[in-house]
């Protein structure tokens, strides 16, 4: 038995300690969280100072046993969770749950996973630091306060099963606020005049004039006063100018960069960072400092020195602008300079050698660059043309690394050909193209996390589930509109002729950005309406700042709790008890036909128009096509719903009809429902394009083959090409040719997953019908009947005995029973009040 136990956060971190540490240490992985509040109530006694009721859930108790004789056995106990709040919570959780005994328990903590910060770490232990469990703990019970709290008042006022909470509202409301600025933004237009030149040389380039005409007339009254028009170089100046490195990568700058340069959401950034983390190749993911420490900053310089010359190394310090940055902590760099590159999986080498980029040019010389601006002057109109452009004279640090932008109209400057003062120029030609002004740009996943970040909401560790969250819950989503073609005017002057284009272009694209849905918006407005406080951007920066007050010592967090509950829960139950229901309602207009109101609002499933008024008997409902929401949508578009179900004709003796459902619209052929292609729209469909759908649906589900007598069909689902027999989903990978599948290739196919099916069986205890199975991504899954219990990696399903198994089911089934207890009582409370209508 080791005389040391190092206890870590995850199995790949404890795996690159291992390496560092001899035969006297066992490093052993807690998995996250041994203790959390309870899932199926608040877990907070709000009477009693706050105080949290933690507990172990029943797929962590085995491994909290073990954990617990094992450090029985050793002689210290190093706790080796992450150096930030939560990490220290997670110490705090061991100590107590294994009982540790002070005296032999350690506290350790490292920024980089590397041999001598493991060392430097055993060498300098520490208690654990309680001011930084009580900050965690301060964030964990204010959330679930705002969230057990806001939620069922959700339920109530608008729509069952959702949910707030502290950031992800705050971050909702800015999506939304965006997109109402977006819907109310009138496009203006304009002409802008660009035109080309050539030197005496005959060398070309582009200039532009820097007003622009507002009306088409204008622009070519303009265009007109420069036939037959002498050009000259009027004014022509030099001067050198300089580029300077962005800072190295705090969390929230390396999602950004991510984002722009490699095209990855902000969660799998994380992931990866997460990864790279625990293989030892970078420093703590999780950090909202640009510092790097003296050692850092003397291996970056020697290795710019040894790879590109003294002349490239500028040793820099950089100060963190970001509200209630932790200066002590170190920004994310690699923890060998000399490693450029690392040879792992793609996605991890990308985020890796971004890294690397980033951190090296940070300490590297500035650009030096020469920029030129020209004016060019006309002999017969007062108007002045400007040009301008750049020579890099020494490239510094744009050798390794250039920050992106999102900025998507920055355009880069190209260089000019040599010129003087008073030289004539040639006009090639000149154009005037029609523009419209553009609305605020929709967020992307890194820009909200940017804007979070600058209005001090949230922290490092917060960006990635905040917005995670918020998607999932379908309070936003990611865009897929592609935009409408607008058509735009293009004057050309060439020579002395004088030419009008109609051009198109795609305007009002949303792809990739975040879009509130509905909902999203209904809550919002529910939200901001009654809980101004809890959706205040000041305010929700407060509590941040209140936090790390706590986390250094300088409040009291169970005061904290107080003066926040004091003033949130008596606006909860005045909401619960006088608000009205919010539908987001909007009335439209009238309907011609029957001269009813026409509205629209949110149903129970989802955005629909609606036909008469609440008292109204007769009143007609139509779902809202996928594209469409409740704040946009026009009383035109909302009519044209109710044209639907359309029959389109017959096909093969059954009829054929067009419809929008609850899953978006549909082809209806018989029993057979086909979903329309996405961005068709159900009125435009024809009976000879129903006929077509039906008809690739037909084939798709033809058999091709059988085994066992019976059938065997194929498609294409989220994860790829299938076969399906016996409502089993087989797929198909790429060694098989999917489009010419053989009798024998289908046989291959099945019988390997019926031989992985029998091998995913751990245990089955028939006579109690429960049985173990092996999982996705390394769990295992508890299963008898309708109940399904996955377990963590941690816990050994072999090991499992049926009577630890039972106690896991038991664990599980109050939870549904108080659940049935509650839908009955709900039900025989109805039941009484109809009878007593009656």
């Amino acid at each position: 038995m080791a005389k040391n136990l190092v206890i870590v956060e995850s199995p790949a971190k404890a795996k690159t300690i291992e390496k560092f540490l001899g035969k006297d240490y066992q490093v052993e992985s807690s998995y996250g969280h041994i203790a959390d509040l309870p899932s199926k109530e608040m877990g907070v006694d709000v009477e009693k100072g706050f105080k949290p009721k933690y507990e172990v859930s029943a797929d962590k108790r085995t491994l909290v046993k073990k954990l617990r004789d094992l450090s029985k056995k050793a002689e210290t106990v190093w706790l080796a969770s992450d150096e930030d709040r939560e990490g220290e919570a997670i110490a705090w959780h061991l100590a107590e749950e294994l009982k540790l005994d002070k005296n032999k328990t350690k506290r350790i903590v490292f920024h980089e996973i590397t041999k001598s910060a493991i060392q430097k770490a055993i060498e300098n232990p520490r208690d654990i630091n309680y001011h930084l469990v009580n900050a965690q703990q301060a964030r964990r019970v204010l959330d679930r306060l705002v969230g057990y709290e806001l939620s069922p008042v959700l339920w109530k006022k608008v729509k069952g099963g959702l949910s707030a909470g502290r950031v992800q509202s705050v971050s909702v409301r800015l999506i939304v606020e965006r997109e109402r600025d977006i819907q109310n933004f009138n496009a203006e237009a304009s002409y802008n005049i660009t035109a080309e030149f050539a030197n005496e040389q005959g060398k070309t380039f582009k200039a532009k004039l820097p007003k622009s005409f507002a009306t088409k007339q204008e622009a070519q009254d303009f265009l007109n006063k420069n036939i037959g028009s002498i050009y000259k170089v009027s004014n022509l100046e030099t001067k050198p100018g300089k580029k300077s490195p962005a800072a190295p990568f705090t969390t929230s700058t390396l999602q950004q960069e991510a984002a722009r340069k490699l095209y990855l959401p902000v969660g799998v950034t994380m992931m990866l960072a997460q990864r790279l983390y625990e293989a030892g190749l970078i420093t703590y993911m999780r950090t909202d400092s640009v510092n790097l420490s003296n050692e850092a900053m003397s291996a970056a310089e020697a290795e710019i020195i040894k790879s590109y010359g003294k002349e490239y190394s500028k040793p820099r310090n950089y100060a963190t602008k970001s509200k209630g940055a932790q200066e002590a902590h170190e920004a994310i760099r690699p923890t060998d300079m000399t490693r450029h590159s690392v040879n792992i999986d793609r996605d991890q080498a990308r985020l890796y050698d971004l890294i690397w980029k980033r951190t090296v040019a940070s300490q590297m010389s500035d650009a030096q660059l020469e920029r030129t601006n020209v004016k060019i002057e006309a002999n017969n109109h007062n108007e002045v043309f400007a040009a301008s452009g750049e020579v890099l004279k020494f490239e510094g640090f744009l050798k390794v690394y250039l920050e992106g932008s999102d900025d998507e109209d920055v355009e880069q400057e190209g260089m000019l050909p040599a010129l003087r003062v008073e030289e004539k120029l040639v006009r090639n030609i000149i154009t005037a193209t029609e523009r419209f002004s553009r609305p605020p740009a929709r967020y992307t996943e890194a820009s909200l996390v940017k804007k979070l970040e600058e209005l001090g909401i949230g922290r490092p560790s917060t960006y990635a589930p905040t917005i995670s969250t918020i998607i999932s819950r379908n309070y936003v989503e990611k865009g897929t509109f592609e935009g409408q073609e607008r058509n735009y005017h293009q004057l050309t002057l060439v020579g002395d002729k004088l030419t009008d284009q109609e051009l198109t272009e795609q305007a009002g694209s949303n792809k990739g950005k975040l879009v509130p849905t509905d909902i999203g918006m209904i809550v919002n407005d529910f939200l901001v309406n009654h809980f101004d406080t809890i959706l205040d951007y000041n305010f929700t920066a407060k509590v941040e700042q209140d936090f790390d007050e706590i986390a250094s010592g300088n409040e009291d967090w169970t005061k904290m709790m107080e003066d926040f509950y004091g003033h949130f829960h008596p606006t909860v139950q005045d909401v619960e008890k006088n608000a009205d229901r919010e539908s987001g309602e909007r009335i439209l207009g009238t309907d011609p036909k029957t001269g009813k109101p026409v509205s629209v609002r949110l149903g129970k499933f989802g955005p629909m128009a609606q036909i008469g008024d609440a008292e109204d008997e007769e009143k007609q409902f139509a779902s809202l096509l996928p594209e469409q929401n409740i704040g946009s949508v026009t009383l035109e578009e909302a009519l044209e719903l109710f044209m639907l179900p359309k029959t389109l004709g017959t096909y093969k003796g059954e009829a054929v009809e067009v419809n929008n459902g609850r899953f978006g619209p549909y082809v209806r052929f018989g029993k057979k429902f086909i979903s329309l292609p996405k961005g068709e729209d159900p009125l435009d469909v024809t009976f000879e394009r129903a006929a077509e759908l039906i008809a690739e649906k037909e084939k798709a589900d033809a058999p091709i083959g059988m085994y066992k007598n019976e059938p065997v069909q194929k498609g294409v689902g989220r994860f790829g090409p299938f076969i399906k027999w016996s409502g089993m989903f087989i797929n198909v990978n790429k060694k098989y040719d999917f489009d010419n599948l053989t009798d024998a290739d289908i046989k291959e196919l099945i019988e390997d997953k019926l031989k992985k099916e029998r091998e995913k069986v751990i245990h089955n205890w028939e006579d109690e019908g429960i049985r173990v199975e092996k999982a996705r991504w390394g769990r295992s899954v508890i299963l008898k009947g309708k109940t399904k219990i996955e377990l963590t990696k941690d816990v050994d399903a072999a090991k499992l005995t049926l009577d630890e198994v039972k106690e896991m089911i038991a664990q599980k089934a109050p939870a549904k029973k108080t659940a049935a207890k509650k839908t009955t009582a709900k039900k025989t409370t109805t039941k009484k009040k109809t009878v007593k209508k009656k």
